[in-house]
């Protein structure tokens, strides 16, 4: 059977996460693409004037500044926020695609795979380097990390529900449970953070 594109009413078809899948890559890829690109001008104003004290430099753990000085901040020899514009407009656009009932071949499926592990990986490693080797952290970064987490989370579970991963339907335990398995994936980085600054954090108690 031929996997070219072609458009339907995907309900029969979208598995029951596809709707869910369709509006978080449109908000989730919104919200991303708004704070890389606030990112990528606090970026640019920083790199202009060296006094600059970005708005998002709050207090000394909630520090984009400091963030943003540190060589973890352009990882691929260009700024992280350049990434995120790029790579949340792609997600923001096939979002806006599948509402408009655009059914994608596996391949299209597969694709928005590997950038969502890709953007996953890459954010759980800048979580490790913000929380153990700057020692700050970015809050627009974590709005992103906010968004790639779900947006990985999802189109991993609607692929495995629609066989695009194994070529059979699967990972049925986790599409029921998905949404408790969010919650403790986003309640383990809390604790993380929490522990990693807890002196800083009882000052405020």
């Amino acid at each position: 059977m031929s996997e070219t594109a072609s458009v339907t009413t995907p309900a029969a078809t979208d598995g029951s996460l596809g709707r869910t899948v369709r509006w978080l890559y449109v908000v989730g890829g919104g919200i991303g693409l708004v704070a890389s690109f606030v990112l990528m001008v606090e970026k640019i104003a920083l790199l202009a004037d060296p006094n600059y004290v970005p708005t998002c430099s709050l207090n000394p753990v909630l520090s984009c500044g400091s963030v943003m000085a540190t060589p973890q901040a352009a990882a691929f020899g260009v700024a992280n926020p350049l990434l995120g514009v790029t790579g949340f407009a792609m997600v923001l656009t096939a979002g806006a695609a599948l509402i408009a009932w655009f059914r994608p071949p596996r391949w299209f499926w597969l694709a928005l795979q590997a950038g969502t592990t890709f953007g996953v990986g890459f954010v759980h490693w800048l979580i490790w380097q913000s929380l153990y080797s700057i020692g700050a952290l970015c809050p627009y970064c974590m709005v992103v990390w906010a968004v790639t987490i779900p947006l990985f989370w999802y189109t991993t579970l609607h692929n495995l529900e629609r066989g695009h991963l194994t070529g059979r339907s699967s990972g049925a335990v986790l599409v029921r449970y998905h949404s408790a398995v969010l919650a403790l994936w986003f309640v383990a980085i809390i604790a993380l953070i929490a522990v990693r600054f807890w002196d800083y954090w009882s000052t405020l108690v």
